[in-house]
């Protein structure tokens, strides 16, 4: 496992979850309240996004620019070390806010990890089951595309991805994109009219089973709980990536 890599999941596609977390999960909505903030963090040589919490809402962008809180890092492992909760974040500025960062933003991803590492008991009610799930499916599309732009085996796959749109889809339930271009990879939760290839996951549990590693995807094909479609090199090389995933998000 690459460290740079795992801060750059870390990144877009973990901390990132907290976007769809903040639109879907009504307890992330009343922890922000009527307060705002916005923080960012920025690692040497690595990744650095902004996070802007505003009216129950969480915005993502890439640079510390315009960011309240800023919090630096020496190293994709100090992030990474954050994120396992080993590592004390130290603002360089944006003191005054810091009531934020400590109350209302550590309660929001101590929420994210509920979700993206729930308890059996989590899982019974439905509603948290639906939730999870789709959560940890655009995690899971936000971390192939860092995983084939970043890390050496799987940028070994991305360069033989045609440039075109790979659809990832629940069926009735949720779709992202992953645009292709120069063999990288960019997540967009907004699918294209035009698409090269796609994958369709028959239903939420089907989707699940697969995270879970329950479930076999290639033989789920088979039995119907997956489709796949277009341009087969296009997923056949994504698929390769996706197998990378559970290595650094497990």
């Amino acid at each position: 496992m690459d460290e740079k890599t795992l801060a750059y999941i870390n990144m877009y596609a973990v901390l990132g979850g907290l976007v769809k977390l903040c639109d879907m999960v009504p307890e992330a909505q009343k922890i922000l309240g009527k307060s705002g903030a916005s923080i960012g963090f920025a690692v040497k040589d690595g990744p650095s996004a902004t996070f802007t919490f505003v009216g129950g809402k969480c915005i993502m962008k890439g640079g510390v620019e315009d960011c309240v809180i800023k919090i630096p890092f020496s190293s994709p492992e100090k992030f990474n070390g954050m994120i396992d909760g080993k590592v004390t974040p130290i603002p360089t500025k944006g003191f005054t806010k810091i009531g934020f960062l400590l109350n209302k933003f550590t309660k929001l991803t101590d929420l994210l990890t509920r979700y993206l590492r729930p308890t059996e008991e989590d899982l019974r009610d439905p509603v948290f089951f639906e939730q999870s799930t789709l959560l940890m499916f655009h995690v899971i599309a936000g971390a192939i595309c860092q995983i084939a732009n970043h890390d050496k085996v799987g940028m070994a796959s991305a360069k033989y991805i045609t440039d075109g749109v790979i659809k990832m889809e629940i069926a009735g339930a949720e779709s992202v994109a992953l645009i292709a271009k120069n063999h990288r990879l960019t997540y967009s939760s907004i699918v294209p009219d035009r698409i090269m290839s796609f994958m369709q996951f028959a239903d939420i549990k089907t989707a699940r089973d697969l995270f879970d590693g329950k479930i076999n995807s290639v033989a789920s094909v088979g039995t119907g709980g997956v489709r796949m479609g277009g341009m087969i090199s296009q997923i056949d090389n994504m698929n390769r990536i996706l197998s990378r995933v559970e290595l650094y998000l497990r």
